[in-house]
């Protein structure tokens, strides 16, 4: 869902402009063939209320997409009217076309189909990169909380969220003073490649859940600097510059689109240089920057 508000224009492409370019002809030739792919603008995405059916929270990590599209398409064709009538209801009127597709019986089938088909042709081609992208978020967050606690894991989250006197604080676009009470029940995070601001779901039916903007997002690979490049080489240039963020080797070789034996190679080399260093995190190494690593790529020493 996220990822067809920047495919459509309705959000800012960030950091995300090449992946749009390439991709953008692909989407509008895929809207004309799913029509339920536009009607969606009417119901998501809008500041206020939006439907929920569309986008269930997953139940833990590494869902497939395949079991929350399932998810979604059990959705009782009620409630689907009951969400979407209540978001009309505060929207100029659309068009008749797309009231009728909204609020018909096929609902839910045409909007299941319509996201399995932008899936299928365009988001699951990227899908290696913008996962290994959420992965690094998750273990680098869960590895801060176990070691340093709440307000490191949630310090640079978003200016939407602080932990303060024992509690998580969100603050929401809509300006509303809501507070909820977790009550043993837990909070799901879950990062996102496409969004930019915090997102919440509070319903009674479904796990509570956290949308945030994943940290370090980068679809295409970061440039390595020239210089840099002619001193250690392009990949391992460019594998400096990912370590702003820490990862394992199999996230570099995802946004790097290397095997996982040549990023290990690398690694190895930047390793043994002083320039980078590992942490056991689990089954897998997280690689980060050394203060030598820092202050080659910032092109100065302390």
């Amino acid at each position: 869902m996220h990822a067809q508000w920047v495919l459509s224009g309705r959000v800012a492409a960030g950091p995300h402009r090449r992946w749009v370019e390439r991709w953008r002809g692909p989407y509008l030739e895929l809207e004309r063939a799913c029509p339920a792919l536009r009607a969606t603008a009417a119901i998501t995405g809008n500041r206020g209320d939006n439907v929920d059916f569309v986008a269930p929270p997953p139940a833990g990590m590494s869902v497939p997409f395949e079991t929350e599209l399932a998810a979604m398409r059990t959705t009782p064709v009620a409630q689907a009217h009951a969400e979407i009538t209540a978001v009309l209801a505060g929207r100029p009127p659309v068009p008749a076309w797309v009231r009728e597709l909204l609020l018909g019986p096929e609902v839910v089938r045409a909007l299941a189909d319509a996201f399995e088909a932008l899936w299928r042709e365009i988001v699951s081609r990227s899908w290696p990169r913008f996962h290994a992208a959420l992965e690094r978020d998750v273990i680098q967050r869960a590895g801060r909380l176990a070691t340093y606690g709440w307000a490191a894991a949630l310090g640079d989250l978003s200016s939407q969220v602080r932990w303060r006197e024992g509690r998580i604080e969100i603050e929401m676009r809509s300006g509303a003073d809501e507070r909820h009470r977790l009550g043993g029940r837990g909070l799901l995070f879950l990062p996102s490649v496409f969004t930019g601001n915090v997102g919440a779901y509070l319903e009674e039916a479904w796990p509570y859940a956290l949308i945030y903007p994943a940290r370090g997002v980068a679809v295409e690979p970061r440039p390595a600097d020239a210089g840099l490049a002619a001193l250690v080489g392009r990949s391992r240039a460019r594998i400096l510059a990912e370590l702003a963020v820490p990862a394992t080797t199999t996230h570099l070789a995802a946004l790097l689109e290397q095997s996982v034996g040549t990023t290990g190679g690398h690694l190895a080399a930047l390793r043994g240089t002083g320039l980078v260093t590992g942490t056991r995190s689990g089954r897998s190494v997280l690689y980060t920057r050394t203060p030598l690593g820092d202050a080659l790529v910032a092109g100065s020493l302390p």
